[in-house]
């Protein structure tokens, strides 16, 4: 009996977790023509209809720096840093990555990290800034869970290109 009643709560938990749904960011990393070129700070976040972040979903910085001291300059993401960064305790496991160099990259968001928000509309919010030079943040809009294959997309102007959102269920 005991081993029917274990199974009948496992179950649940398995079927659920089929049904979770996949979330790629692809991000646009414009190469800039100035005298002094360094790679930006990263931060994505979603955020529910009241403007409160719900989860962080990457934080890409330097984080080669002995004893983290690349988290220094993560407060230059201003809006990240205020609403949620100086709150956490870096580098997180699964969101923390290295800076990436200028061009197109795609970060894919474990499935775990969304898979508690109730269903809803929801903002990804990303911001870059760059030492010696400028700060930008994209919003894009994500139904949540998504009832088939979505995809959003939001446009920066110097710091940032193109930034798609795609959703599977």
């Amino acid at each position: 009996m005991k081993i029917r009643y274990s199974l009948a709560l496992t179950l649940p938990l398995a079927s659920a977790s089929t049904l979770a749904a996949d979330l790629a960011l692809k991000l646009d990393v414009p190469q800039l023509n100035v005298a002094e070129y360094h790679r930006p700070y990263i931060a994505a976040w979603v955020e529910d209809a009241d403007q409160k972040v719900v989860a962080n979903l990457a934080v890409l910085y330097d984080t080669k720096k002995r004893d983290n001291a690349g988290t220094k300059w993560l407060k230059d993401m201003r809006q990240w840093w205020r609403k949620t960064g100086r709150e956490l305790t870096l580098p997180m496991d699964g969101v923390s990555g290295a800076t990436k160099a200028p061009g197109e990259m795609t970060l894919n968001i474990p499935k775990a990290t969304l898979d508690k928000l109730p269903a809803g509309q929801y903002t990804v919010l990303v911001e870059a800034a760059r030492e010696a030079g400028g700060r930008e943040v994209v919003k894009v809009p994500l139904q949540w869970p998504p009832k088939s294959a979505q995809s959003s997309t939001g446009q920066g102007k110097e710091e940032l290109g193109a930034v798609v959102v795609q959703a599977k269920p």
